[in-house]
């Protein structure tokens, strides 16, 4: 658009200085003429003083008329435009380059609610629309906005003021040398088009009964058919009043397929289908509980599927008695407030450790890690793991970094045995260049890859096995050959007690291999307080016959009189929140292992009345690590996980990075906040 009609002036005024050009060439035309023949002379003489008074009247009469019409032109023109951009239906504005207003037509002012002379910010009327969001000159820009329930594209561009008049009678502007030209476009319609679009799409979920066999095992068939068919209906009849399509796949499993619009709905509500399940009765002394696992969002219907099997298989693997909801950007978590049950059958054990020794013997050798800053419980999994692998006659190592106290104690046990070779132990640096393509990995008593002790390895190493007790986050080690990840055994310990039993080959553990652990279980189960089963001190009593020593082990953890004082410390500085839970700070100068400290400090604040779950804050390398902890009626894993973290549902812990002690304080306080607010806690 030409905003300047007047510029044409100035190279107009040429066409009458072309005449008296031509006029010059005239009369030197006439001398050379007057040398030939003067009667010719005289004739064009007569003619060029006719043609000089005609041009000379017209440039100097003419001239001014077409100037003043061409003004008079311009002023029309201008009028016109301006009118036109005033009355244009499309809302149009102009903004400094600071993002004030300088002009607006009568359908921007309509659009905002501002009379036309509104001349400030234009932030205070978009907030999203910054000084920063301006684009540079000759660049233009475009985002959505929002303004009294209506969606717009806001456009913006950026143009020199010399591209715009100066003397424009409907722009009143005299200020910098840019401006920013922007309009408004109406994208309601399409909004709700997509929203509509979107809300229509499809949702795939699986739902597993968690407890069948258990739920089942002392009914009668006549009340086992009837509390099946309670269950159905209470499935059934939840998916129906949603308008969704619930079939039935097993005994204990069915496939929904439902709506996103139906989907958020359910979230909204927390999905009550999994308390409501719970009060069906049928003479089952067990509640029956649910892993529900739901995929959306997927660029194809089988991609939204396997969505949906991942979710459940992370319900599942979170302990059960939950909803996931997974997309390819996230995963949400809901419920999970139940612990799981032990399952008193160990086909599922007899099955991994058949798989285990399998992969095993297809490989050479066998590299076995757990946590950064181990414990005697992925210490002592990862010695038992060492053993089934020496006995299948494989080389194993054990990849440690950094020595803790407590591991620094067990590794005693083994350090100048003959038994062991100086290679038990090594660094991750020291794995990784011993990595060939037929190494195994096995990785115990986590799956989260950020803080195992070397994540490197998980890349190097084609076979990967996970060998953890702790629930699956977010983030968890995927396209392992063989996960076997149970929340409800108490360590991890346990889990591989049990597989050294049923793996066969006669192997027999050494007493430094039982005592190590035993001392994991002793340790994760604080004295057998927490988290134990029938098949916990099942274990335990097959390490004792392998020749583990109570008093032994007792010893080897035994604190120094530095540390005891300073858990003390930590216990009796505890500020008491919201009057049920308990937080302190344990300070790490002087402690050789002060995360190990603050941990036993969270174990000892539950002893105190009340207390329903306790936080202890730990500033150490750079880092803040928080130990969480309770009984059983509040699930620390949750709160942790939102921090960042994970664990078990009473034992739990995270690491902040980039924060203050007093703000990781801060944050989760106002966590506790959110999530009792939410009925979460």
């Amino acid at each position: 658009m030409n905003m300047n009609p007047i510029r044409p002036i100035s190279w107009l005024a040429g066409y009458f200085q072309i005449p008296l050009a031509l006029g010059g060439i005239l009369i030197l035309a006439d001398i050379l003429i007057l040398m030939i023949s003067v009667p010719a002379a005289i004739v064009l003489t007569i003619i060029l003083i006719g043609y000089g008074a005609t041009v000379g009247y017209i440039y100097f009469n003419h001239r001014n008329l077409l100037g003043n019409e061409l003004m008079r032109f311009a002023e029309n023109y201008s009028v016109v435009e301006g009118q036109v951009l005033r009355e244009m239906k499309v809302p149009f504005a102009i903004l400094d380059k600071d993002g004030r207003f300088v002009w607006l037509n009568e359908a921007f002012s309509e659009t905002i609610h501002k009379s036309t002379g509104f001349r400030k910010s234009i932030a205070s009327v978009f907030p999203a629309v910054r000084k920063e969001t301006i684009p540079e000159e000759g660049k233009e820009a475009a985002m959505d906005v929002t303004m009294d329930g209506e969606n717009y594209v806001l456009s913006m561009r950026t143009i020199p003021m010399k591209a715009l008049i100066r003397d424009n009678s409907f722009l009143n502007y005299t200020g910098e040398e840019s401006l920013v030209l922007i309009t408004l476009s109406d994208n309601t319609a399409v909004q709700l088009a997509l929203k509509e679009v979107d809300d229509q799409s499809l949702v795939v979920g699986y739902v597993y009964i968690d407890n069948y066999e258990e739920a089942m095992e002392s009914l009668e068939d006549v009340r086992k058919a009837l509390l099946v068919a309670l269950v159905d209906r209470k499935v059934n009849k939840y998916v129906a009043s949603y308008d969704g399509i619930c079939g039935k796949l097993e005994k204990d499993r069915y496939l929904i397929v439902i709506r996103k619009k139906a989907l958020r709905a359910m979230q909204e509500e927390r999905f009550p289908l999994t308390e409501d399940v719970k009060t069906v009765k049928a003479g089952n002394e067990m509640a029956i509980t649910l892993s529900i696992g739901f995929g959306l969002d997927g660029l194809t219907y089988s991609q939204t599927m396997e969505f949906a099997r991942n979710a459940v298989d992370i319900s599942l693997g979170r302990g059960g008695d939950q909803v996931t909801v997974k997309t390819p950007e996230d995963t949400i978590y809901y419920g999970g407030k139940t612990q799981q049950v032990e399952k008193s059958k160990k086909v599922r054990s007899r099955i991994m450790a058949q798989a285990l020794k399998e992969l095993i013997r297809s490989r050479d050798t066998v590299f076995v890690m757990g946590h950064r800053l181990g414990d005697p419980d992925s210490f002592g999994a990862a010695i038992g793991v060492y053993r089934i692998a020496k006995t299948l006659g494989h080389k194993a190592h054990i990849i440690i970094n950094e020595r803790t106290t407590s591991l620094s104690a067990i590794l005693t046990l083994f350090e100048g045995n003959p038994e062991y070779g100086s290679d038990l132990v090594i660094t991750g640096q020291e794995a990784m260049e011993m990595v060939t393509d037929n190494s195994m990995l096995v990785v115990v008593d986590v799956n989260k890859p950020s803080i195992t002790e070397c994540p490197d390895m998980l890349r190097l190493c084609k076979t990967v096995v996970v060998l953890d007790h702790h629930r699956k986050g977010t983030e968890y080690i995927e396209n392992a050959a063989l996960s076997y990840v149970e929340s409800y055994v108490s360590s991890a310990c346990e889990l591989v007690t049990e597989l050294i039993q049923y793996t066969g080959e006669g192997i027999k553990i050494t007493p430094e291999e039982a005592d190590a652990l035993y001392g994991g279980i002793v340790v994760d189960t604080d004295n057998f307080l927490k988290q134990t089963g029938v098949r916990t001190f099942e274990a335990s009593a097959y390490l004792k016959r392998n020749g583990a020593d109570g008093t032994r082990v007792r010893k080897l953890f035994r604190e120094n009189a530095k540390e005891y004082k300073a858990r003390a410390d930590v216990v009796s500085q505890a500020e008491i929140y919201r009057d049920q839970f308990a937080i302190s700070i344990c300070p790490a100068d002087g402690l050789t292992s002060p995360t190990v400290v603050g941990a036993q400090a969270a174990n000892d604040m539950l002893d105190i009345k009340g207390i329903r779950a306790s936080f202890v804050l730990t500033d150490y390398n750079n880092e803040i690590f928080i130990s969480a902890r309770s009984l059983d009626d509040v699930n620390v894993q949750r709160v942790m996980e939102r921090m960042g973290g994970g664990g078990h549902m009473t034992i739990a812990g995270c690491q902040l990075r980039d924060v203050t002690i007093v703000e990781a304080m801060g944050n989760l306080k106002r966590m506790i906040d959110t999530m009792i607010e939410e009925g979460e806690l």
